[in-house]
């Protein structure tokens, strides 16, 4: 073949505009926010840097449990028995007893709304490949592994203050999204604001997350506090059509824990707005097409392009089309040709695919030997002797 492909680079135009995105500034010691839609990160601060998670970290026991509920290893109405070791933990309690025998959903409640250290050791040690909850931490450091929390390592299911038991934000940002998309049959108990456990603790009844009495679409997920840890939350709040999911930890207070939460949702949502940057039916660039009944073919986006992006506005969004060309002929509309990079200022750079907007067919024989011509036209001009 005579003609070599090379990447190419076209800077285009968006006709969206666009300021620095004004970072939130947060006093917990990480965070992490998500617009859970366009994928959007909003903000990251220390968000990969593994910490004690405290009870945040009853999220993945709670994911490991649903799991099991959806291949039929556990059962809603099943009834688990309580071990010495599940009696024996303090802090934050269902008070079980080894005398009980207590249903999964229940169990589940009590790990959600009460934040039971007791019910995550029973389900772990019900679920454990040794029937040990440092057997089921160990399979939960792996299938974190497997989900992409990199930065995720248990010692327990609870949280409880333990030697190499961290998550990052980054970490738990990616599983809270993953529990609301997986289980959105379960996502609900999230927001259940009470929950009173056979009436034997009235002093531990109601859901600890402090944005739920609030009304700013807040619907789950969980809090977390150790001396070590601080005071965290793992939430999400839904407005319209828009969610978002944000992590915060090490925050010094009940008060100060709240405070924030309320403040980076109302951000969130106050000072950004969903745009369509680039539509479907509108090309947005011109390939170069080699040997075809056309010299070029027009990219669009595969569908309309929405933005998260800053409400107010001043300026144009840098993007660069990239793509290897010349194209070869024949080219098949909606064909994968090339990639969009959009780089809003103050936000991740964002990259789309871009597919041909039209057919292309070979061209006809003038054509080929025009193409010919023209490439060894200029093999001629490029060599030293003015020779092939």
């Amino acid at each position: 073949m005579l003609s070599s492909l090379r990447s190419l680079t076209l800077v285009v135009s968006i006709a969206v505009t666009a300021v620095p995105a004004l970072a939130y500034d947060t006093s917990a010691t990480a965070a992490y926010v998500l617009d859970q839609g366009t994928g959007t990160v909003l903000l990251a601060k220390n968000a990969d840097e593994a910490l004690p998670p405290a009870s945040m970290s009853k999220l993945m026991t709670l994911y490991v449990a649903f799991e099991a509920l959806r291949d039929g290893r556990l059962t809603l109405n099943e009834e688990l028995p309580v071990s010495q070791h599940a009696m024996s933990y303090k802090g934050s309690t269902m008070f079980l007893n080894t005398q009980d025998r207590v249903r999964v959903e229940d169990l589940l409640r009590g790990i959600i709304v009460l934040s039971g250290n007791d019910a995550c050791a029973v389900i772990a040690e019900a679920l454990s490949p040794d029937g040990t909850e440092a057997g089921f931490a160990r399979y939960m450091t792996k299938r974190a592994q497997q989900m992409g929390m990199t930065n995720s390592t248990f010692a327990n299911s609870n949280g409880w203050p333990a030697a190499g038991h961290r998550m990052s934000v980054h970490d738990l940002a990616l599983l809270a999204n993953k529990l609301i998309t997986d289980f959105p049959e379960y996502y609900p108990l999230f927001s259940e604001k009470k929950f009173a456990f056979d009436g034997r603790a009235p002093s531990n009844t109601q859901n600890r997350n402090p944005l739920l009495k609030l009304s700013i679409g807040a619907d789950g997920l969980k809090t977390g506090h150790t001396s070590e840890a601080g005071y965290g939350l793992v939430g999400s709040a839904k407005q319209a059509d828009r969610r978002v999911i944000f992590v915060l930890s090490g925050l010094s207070s009940n008060a100060k824990r709240a405070e924030e939460a309320e403040a980076i949702v109302n951000w969130s949502f106050r000072h950004f707005s969903q745009k369509t940057v680039a539509r479907a039916d509108t090309p947005v660039a011109q390939a170069k097409v080699w040997m075809g009944s056309e010299q070029s073919v027009g990219l669009v986006p595969a569908e309309d392009l929405s933005l998260l992006l800053p409400v107010l506005s001043d300026r144009t969004i840098k993007a660069e089309v990239v793509y290897n060309g010349p194209v070869n002929a024949p080219v098949v509309k909606g064909q994968k040709l090339a990639e969009l990079v959009l780089k809003p200022e103050g936000l991740p750079e964002i990259r789309r695919p871009l597919v041909a907007a039209t057919d292309i067919s070979s061209g006809g024989f003038l054509v080929r030997m025009k193409a010919v011509a023209q490439v060894l036209m200029k093999q001629l001009s490029d060599s030293p002797s003015g020779a092939l």
